[in-house]
């Protein structure tokens, strides 16, 4: 007999239950029934507990007080925290007023002591106090800051960061004390960090795993790989402070990213008041490179502003060589290309914001960023064709001019509460995002005979890509401690894309453009993916337990008019992970770690258009593709906190792998995303920092992998790859004095295989001197990348019955000269740095951008 049991909390019906011989069921039908049945089960108790908290008597006990300096003058902005006085935990922080007054407010009864900070002065404490609850305590004597005696000559004593850390489950990259940083892009800086590799199309792996997910601040990079590689190649190292890698990020992030999550962390101010920060700088390879930006930020009282703009001006260019065969029943054909393709980049970025500190408990913000990028460029093509490798029977000569604009705006509004000082908080975001894209080429394509006359008569085309791209996100999330050793951590996300695309292909006839309807399109994709997470963390002494599960629901449609092709998609899926620590001794840790995850294709690779690289050479989408899922395990020993070794072993289903693919009909080389059967990945890393001398410190990382991609059937034949790969990274700092300093570093990446194609060995070495004045304000650097230009993609084919060779040279022996001045006042408090629930939907936009 089915029972049915109606659910409540506070009054409002949450669902509905049937029983039958003591099993549980959710009285719907649909998959979206399921899932509210799931999030219910794990927010429920969560909210049940927030709940009963909630109604227990709030503490309406403070303590207010004054800070001045030794001579009784008001120590402004001064940082004062609460301790717990009987263990010395951090309660909370606050920054005094000008007046050097401050207050903790909605307090419970207990013993506490209070400390305050100044920069100059040392650090001071006072208490204990003892605090009755509804008392209201003034701290009669002032409490008073006294000089640092560790400052001479206005020039503070501070320790350096170590350029490598490991810390909390991942690798952190201090990219702020880097001299090669300067100047250089994230791009570049990326390719110098612990165990990540970038093959020759941009593509991110960590530890030999792809589909890496690339944060800013905490905010997903709302690109595209290709859009992706851009903009960090944009982004100048002077502005980055430092990089986290987590290799097994927990279930409070996106589930997306099956390779892990690369954090990449920009410079902020700390305190109050009013300053800025400005950078210039200019390279040059081939070309001209510059940038330049200005950042600012105010705060007082209970309003925060800030914003910044910067501006690239690159020029650059890459040469791409290709050899290949096509072998048909016929006949064997070769061709040599060469091509030399010079891109011009104009962009612009900004980002202003406004953060209201309602109370002490309230914090309301909106945030509002965006970029407008131009980009001019012109590719010279030149392809002999013949029946033997050295026979030149015709030549193809192509000249295509492009342009591309690319502008994006997002908003967020943001809102934070923090009831009290036990810890719990609740966060909310709204965002939307609009992406506009338009690429423009034409293609000037002139054949020749052997004898160098004209074969036949030329053939021109152009295309234009534009692409509209809206996102609406919405999230919550919600921290509860149970007491100092354990607290849960639960929300929930809500997304919806839907994306424009307007494929447009015209022949030049005479002198007129006329439409070619067999070759243009429209395609048009909806998605809507609802998550909900629990992540629970607790401490048994030596040993930290993370348990975490995540459930995502999708629906997507993909649909194309003109070929008639719609393709919908529902899928459910719960994302575990699990992290365990331990501590064995003071001077040995050792952890193990577990997580699924998913990788769902970009929405620009499911569009069915083709995008031709040149006449013989094109990228299509393919509208059947799926999504991959990974299942990742880790093993971490960690040796008196410097030497770190990591064992990993992974595997993915349904991988998602580009191809290079020979169509022997049309002679032609397609570029395609396909879903492979698996990939797996064995991995071991090593990173250990050491001084050769009290002036010369090294850190240097090695990463062994071994990667193997399966298929039953591709090109009609059963497919391996695999090959074992290994990283090598050193780099090496110099004091030559407190205010110079010198950097050398190098890189070797061996042979690898990715998917369908082998890629040869890479390697490069760095350096650069830099030097700081105007009491470290000011900073001026001199760096050159790959010295002896070196850096260079060579790629063939991984399937026995294909014939390619591609040779690709990107500019990269670049000298840089940087120039950065912070200005204003050295007290400003941080700008909250907001991840927003967009991020992960607009990392999947592809616009070449």
């Amino acid at each position: 007999m089915l029972k049915i049991v109606k659910y409540f909390i506070n009054g409002v019906q949450l669902f509905n239950l049937g029983s039958i011989n003591d099993h549980y069921y959710l009285v719907t039908s649909d998959m979206q029934k399921q899932f509210i049945y799931l999030t219910s089960f794990i927010l429920i108790p969560v909210f049940s507990i927030s709940n009963t908290y909630g109604q227990k008597k709030h503490p309406v006990a403070s303590i207010r007080g004054i800070v001045t300096n030794e001579h009784k003058v008001a120590a402004a902005y001064a940082t004062v925290s609460l301790y717990n006085s009987s263990d010395s935990v951090l309660l909370k922080s606050t920054p005094a007023t000008a007046s050097g007054e401050f207050i903790f407010e909605e307090l419970i009864s207990g013993i506490y002591i209070i400390s305050a900070e100044w920069i100059g002065y040392k650090k001071s404490f006072s208490g204990p106090f003892v605090l009755q609850n509804d008392q209201h305590l003034i701290v009669k004597d002032s409490i008073r800051l006294f000089p640092d005696s560790k400052q001479l000559n206005t020039v503070n004593i501070t320790s350096k960061k170590p350029l490598v850390e490991t810390k909390n489950g991942m690798v952190v990259l201090n990219v702020a004390n880097s001299i090669l940083a300067a100047g250089n892009s994230a791009m570049e800086i990326l390719a110098k960090a612990p165990g990540v590799s970038i093959d020759h199309d941009g593509r991110i792996s960590l530890r030999g795993k792809i589909g890496l997910s690339i944060m800013i601040n905490g905010k997903l990079s709302n690109l595209s790989e290709e859009q992706l590689a851009t903009m960090l190649r944009s982004t100048n190292g002077n502005s980055i402070e430092r990089i986290e890698m987590m290799s097994q990020p927990g279930s409070k992030y996106d589930a997306a990213g099956s390779g892990g999550v690369i954090n990449i962390i920009l410079k902020k101010n700390s305190s109050y008041g009013t300053n800025g920060n400005v950078t210039a700088g200019f390279g040059y390879g081939r070309f001209h490179k510059s940038s330049s930006g200005i950042s600012l930020n105010h705060r007082s009282g209970h309003l925060n502003i800030f914003g910044n703009y910067d501006y690239v001006n690159n020029k650059d260019y890459q040469d791409l060589k290709v050899a290949r065969s096509n072998i048909s029943s016929q006949e064997r054909t070769y061709f040599d290309q060469q091509a030399r393709e010079e891109t011009t980049r104009k962009n612009n970025s900004y980002k202003a914001g406004i953060d209201y500190f309602i109370n002490g408990h309230n914090t309301l913000g909106i945030m509002f960023n965006g970029y407008a990028n131009q980009h001019t460029g012109s590719t010279g093509n030149r392809t002999v064709i013949g029946s033997q490798p050295t026979i030149n029977d015709s030549t193809v000569l192509a000249l295509n001019p492009s342009q591309s604009r690319f502008n994006n705006q997002s908003y967020n509004l943001n809102y934070k509460y923090v009831p009290d000082t036990s810890g719990r908080e609740l966060s909310a975001d709204l965002d939307y995002s609009l992406f506009r894209t338009n690429n423009k080429t034409v293609y000037n394509n002139y054949f020749y005979n052997d004898a160098g006359y004209p074969l036949k008569d030329p053939l021109i085309f152009r295309n234009a890509t534009p692409s509209r791209v809206k996102i609406w996100t919405g999230k919550i999330d919600y921290l509860y401690p149970f007491s100092n050793r354990t607290k849960i951590e639960t929300g929930l996300k809500s997304s919806s894309v839907s994306t424009d695309n307007d494929f447009q292909f015209e022949k030049l006839q005479d002198t007129n453009w006329v439409n070619d309807a067999s070759r243009s399109n429209k395609f048009i994709y909806n998605e809507k993916i609802n998550a909900a997470y629990a992540n629970i963390i607790t401490d048994f002494e030596s040993i930290t337990i993370q348990l975490g599960l995540r459930a995502e629901l999708t629906h997507s449609e993909s649909n194309s008019p003109t070929t008639m092709t719609n393709v919908t998609r529902n899928y459910f899926n719960l994302f575990p992970n699990i992290s365990l620590g331990r501590e064995l001794s003071e001077r040995h840790d050792i952890g193990f770690s577990y997580s699924k995850r998913i990788d769902r294709p970009d929405y620009q690779s499911l569009n069915p258009f083709l995008y031709f690289s040149d006449l013989y050479t094109y990228n299509q989408g393919n509208p059947q593709l799926g999504p991959q899922y990974t299942n990742a395990f880790e093993f971490t020993y960690a040796y008196q906190k410097t030497l770190n070794l990591t064992l990993g072993y992974s595997h993915t289903a349904n991988v998602i792998t580009t191809t290079l693919i020979t169509d022997t009909v049309a002679k032609t080389l397609i570029i395609k995303d396909q879903n492979l059967a698996d990939q797996k990945t064995y991995n071991l890393n090593v990173s250990m920092p050491f001084a050769i001398r009290k002036w010369w410190n090294t850190t240097n990382n090695a990463t062994i992998y071994y990667t193997s991609f399966n298929s039953p059937e591709l090109l009609g034949a059963p497919f391996h790859s695999g090959k074992t790969t290994y990283l090598l990274n050193t780099i090496h700092n110099f004091a030559v004095s407190p205010l110079i300093g010198a950097e050398l570093s190098g890189s070797y990446q061996s042979a690898q295989v990715y998917g369908t194609y082998d890629v040869k060995p890479i390697y490069s070495i760095d350096l650069g001197i830099s030097k700081s004045f105007a009491q470290q304000r000011a900073h001026i650097k001199i760096s050159a990348s790959d010295v002896f230009n070196t850096a260079k993609a060579r790629v063939s084919s991984a399937i026995p019955s294909q014939d390619y060779q591609l040779y690709q040279k990107q500019e990269s022996r670049i000298f840089r000269l940087s120039f950065s001045y912070n200005f204003g006042s050295n007290l400003i408090k941080a700008v909250r740095i907001r991840t927003t629930g967009a991020d992960t939907e607009q990392k999947r936009i592809k616009s070449n951008n």
